[in-house]
């Protein structure tokens, strides 16, 4: 692949190893722009650039195996593995059998975007909830903590945790897409040399194709991984201008809904509630504050989605409305003050008993778990 191939040239967007003969290849650009970035230094690749001026994203061909390749290098290294998740998609962004793939390895467990849930929600009880449900999942990490890449005092935090745990060796920064791993990697960068955006971000899934290697002061090196794909997030089902509905970038408003049973409240066109049978009661929702809510009768629901999505329930916009899967149902029996939770989305606070019903796109997670707040 020429000149760049042989002197291990790699996009510092996204890792990508830098060549300029192949078009429709991870790690194209062309031979001028290459000799234009090689005198500043910087060298991106041609998607990487396209991406952060225009954000166009283009089609990559790496495969759900060659990110699990790169994880299975994990276990083969002495290294502290920070695995950064979304706490507003919990289940949504853990990895399954990371606890294969780590070894012995020490775990940090980092619960990111602390900035967009709503002041009533105590960290204590949300740390307390990710400790457990980590341990049903197998894994024992060292110690679990909240961070945000907004907040310059919970970077710092988070540096100093990982100096910690990690007592010289090398750091591998692990995650599903979207928690922004690489975004939390950008105000780490920041914060210790000053430089910022270097790393390539954006809502799409699977922006980082390899391993970016930031040296560290002591001589060891802190790795930021392709994020693994999980093709059950609400994410993968939706375009660049969905997407920007669904991920909270400020803090979220809980909005209260008075409901009778046999109504429904819709979530956008994504997601759907039903208050089944119970005393008539508040819900407390906590979504991302651009999703529109509509309420209205249970028995009129099914005619009211068909009839409006992709329209008044948006997202999903209209051209995406034909490919988007159907919406699937789970019921549950509310005994105490509980949350469901529709993955990628949010969850609705239930205070007194009730059947209710939840539904998502095929695929997509719904549960019900112990109220956080």
């Amino acid at each position: 692949m020429g000149l760049e191939a042989s002197e291990e040239l790699h996009c510092i967007g996204c890792g990508s190893l830098i060549q300029t003969s192949f078009i429709d290849k991870q790690g194209y650009t062309s031979s001028a722009i290459l000799k234009k970035n090689l005198e500043t230094g910087e060298v991106y690749c041609r998607r990487c650039f396209r991406l952060r001026h225009y954000n166009e994203i283009q089609n990559i061909s790496l495969t759900d195996d060659d990110f699990l390749l790169l994880l299975n290098e994990i276990g083969m290294k002495k290294a502290l593995i920070v695995n950064v998740v979304d706490i507003f998609d919990f289940n949504g962004s853990l990895i399954p059998g990371l606890h294969r793939f780590v070894g012995k390895n020490p775990v940090l467990l980092v619960g990111n975007k602390v900035d967009v849930l709503p002041r009533s929600l105590r960290g204590s009880r949300v740390i307390q909830w990710m400790s457990q449900r980590v341990h049903e999942a197998g894994l024992r990490p060292m110690e679990v903590i909240l961070t945000s890449a907004k907040k310059t005092q919970e970077v710092e935090n988070l540096l100093t945790k990982i100096e910690k745990y990690r007592q010289g060796l090398d750091v591998y920064v692990v995650g599903v897409t979207n928690v922004g791993k690489s975004t939390l990697i950008n105000a780490i960068i920041k914060q210790t040399a000053g430089v910022q955006n270097l790393i390539t971000t954006s809502r799409f899934p699977g922006t980082t194709l390899d391993k970016i290697e930031i040296p560290l002061e002591d001589g060891a090196v802190l790795y930021d991984t392709p994020g693994i794909i999980h093709r059950h997030q609400m994410a993968h089902f939706l375009d660049s201008r969905d997407l920007k509905f669904i991920s909270p970038q400020k803090e979220i408003n809980p909005k209260i809904y008075q409901l009778n049973p046999e109504q429904t409240l819709f979530l956008g066109g994504l997601a759907r509630f039903d208050f089944i049978s119970g005393e008539r009661q508040s819900f407390v929702t906590y979504v991302a504050n651009d999703i529109k809510l509509h309420r209205t009768k249970l028995e009129r629901a099914d005619e009211f989605y068909g009839k409006h999505v992709g329209n008044l329930l948006q997202p999903p916009c209209m051209e995406k409305v034909k490919s988007f899967p159907k919406l699937k149902r789970f019921e549950f029996s509310v005994r105490e003050p509980a949350d469901i939770v529709f993955a990628g989305l949010g969850w609705i606070s239930i205070k007194k008993k009730a059947i209710v019903a939840g539904y998502v796109p095929e695929g997509v997670e719904v549960i019900l778990r112990k109220a956080l707040i």
